[in-house]
């Protein structure tokens, strides 16, 4: 399991859709006496007018929604910026949850799942989109330049829109080149887990090699290592 850390310290707005009102009030409960403040909402639509009234820090959102689904509310809350999203999946099909970290999903919990979890889940992306200490300078290299601080990140100046674990795992690969690293390793260090599917580290590198990599075809920064993992290779980029 993840290993319990202190609450993060600010108030967050949470943002909590589901369709099912019962899954709905067990969720705003928890995260209500774990100190957030926390909106409801039933259907996609409500839940992106809602967001639009009051930006939510976090957003809990079921994939499987009457009308418009979880995954285009995803695409269209990311479309107004970005917002980390805990996907919930009502069923254990890879697919699913494959689909939700295509779409920008931060992290995601299969139903049925345990209230306690999913607040430990939720204030662990929250202390990664909110950092309680800055880290020291830009990182550069290859044409990137990342602020930790500002979690601000561009590529030969352009701005990258990149979800948190995204932006947290381009961080640790800038910080670690050089090195090849397993997806266990990943999975421990960017996300802070003991164990977990590991087709979301999988996931997270495709991504984010679709926004830094000239080709994402043939990825020369964030390298496949056949039978270890992923090395990143700032050098491949500058030649």
């Amino acid at each position: 399991m993840e290993q319990q850390s202190p609450h993060v310290d600010a108030r967050a707005r949470v943002l909590v859709v589901d369709d099912d009102p019962t899954v709905a009030e067990i969720v705003t409960g928890y995260l209500d006496r774990a100190g957030h403040l926390v909106d409801r909402a039933g259907d996609g639509p409500e839940a992106l007018a809602r967001a639009a009234a009051h930006r939510p820090d976090l957003v809990v959102l079921d994939l499987m929604l009457p009308g418009m689904d979880g995954l285009e509310v995803c695409r269209r809350l990311r479309g107004h910026g970005p917002v980390p999203v805990i996907m919930l999946t009502a069923r254990g099909d890879e697919d699913d949850r494959i689909l939700g970290l295509e779409v920008g999903a931060d992290d995601y919990v299969t139903k049925p799942f345990s209230p306690r979890e999913l607040v430990l889940r939720v204030e662990s992306v929250l202390r990664r989109a909110r950092p309680s200490a800055p880290s020291s300078g830009v990182l550069r290299a290859a044409g990137l330049a990342v602020d930790p601080a500002a979690r601000r990140a561009t590529k030969n100046g352009a701005e990258l829109a990149l979800t948190i674990r995204e932006f947290d795992l381009l961080c640790f690969l800038l910080r670690n080149p050089g090195r090849a690293y397993a997806r266990e390793e990943l999975m421990r260090e960017v996300w802070g887990w003991d164990f977990g599917d590991l087709s979301t580290v999988t996931v997270h590198v495709r991504r984010l090699r679709g926004k830094v990599e000239d080709d994402p075809a043939r990825p020369r920064l964030i390298q496949t290592v056949w039978g270890v993992g992923y090395r990143f290779d700032p050098a491949a980029g500058e030649d």
